[in-house]
């Protein structure tokens, strides 16, 4: 379990300081949460913050009841946080094989490293020996970063606007990719996400803007107002999600 009590974040800006988070406080317990809102609402910053790239201004974040405010981002992953960032690094010489085997954190053999790529929807024999180089396209390194975390079997796994950069094709086969995830990880998926496809399969949404929390419920509850909102933070996100 995830909690972020009384989270802020500021930057110096212009002379003075800039509030990206204000008082943040949630818990996330479930199995798959996404957060939108706004564009400079503080999404990307809050799963930053909560990876361990940024630290906080103010404010705790605990995993299962210890204080992890103060460990950097390789730290808080040997705690069992993975971050994706939206735009997957490329590591041109290092195989996928390689890849998956360095985040599972044990000698795998090669049945094991191609079953991760089969849950992704990768044809393990055309993927297994590959390099991690430009000839990838967006969407499989996506995926192939999907695989690492499954490896890696994470207490929790972020997910920053994965839909960015892929093409239509690409991103309705991540779609049934985190739908499947959604079945088999063990622990918590959190996505920064606009998309209502991405929002439709979620347990969770909370919104955010202005580095505030505005809304946080269940799909069923949250979700309509975001697609049919006529005012505020529904009306900004209305055309984003559809």
């Amino acid at each position: 379990m995830l909690e972020l009590q009384h989270i802020c974040y500021e930057v110096e800006q212009d002379g003075g300081e800039k509030n990206i988070l204000r008082d943040i406080d949630l818990t996330i317990d479930e199995r798959f949460v996404a957060i939108t809102g706004p564009n400079g609402g503080g999404k990307s910053t809050l799963a930053k913050v909560i990876a361990g790239i940024l630290t906080p201004t103010q404010g705790r974040i605990l995993l299962d009841g210890e204080d992890i405010t103060g460990l950097n981002i390789t730290e808080r992953a040997n705690k069992g946080i993975s971050f994706a960032f939206q735009q997957p690094v490329r590591f041109k010489g290092l195989t996928v094989k390689d890849l998956i085997t360095l985040a599972s954190g044990k000698r795998i053999g090669v049945a094991e490293a191609c079953g991760y790529l089969s849950e992704v929807g990768l044809c393990a024999k055309d993927y297994i020996d590959r390099e991690v180089d430009a000839s990838l396209s967006g969407g499989e390194l996506k995926r192939i970063e999907i695989a690492m975390i499954m490896a890696r079997g994470t207490k929790l796994s972020i997910f920053d606007e994965p839909e960015a950069g892929i093409d239509l094709w690409s991103f309705s086969n991540l779609i049934h990719v985190f739908e499947h995830l959604h079945e088999k990880i063990n622990g918590s998926i959190l996505i920064i996400s606009h998309q209502e496809r991405i929002l439709d399969i979620a347990d969770r949404i909370i919104v955010l803007a202005d580095g505030r929390v505005q809304e946080d419920g269940t799909r069923d509850r949250v979700l309509p107002g975001l697609l049919g909102g006529t005012g505020g933070v529904c009306s900004a996100l209305s055309d984003k999600v559809k």
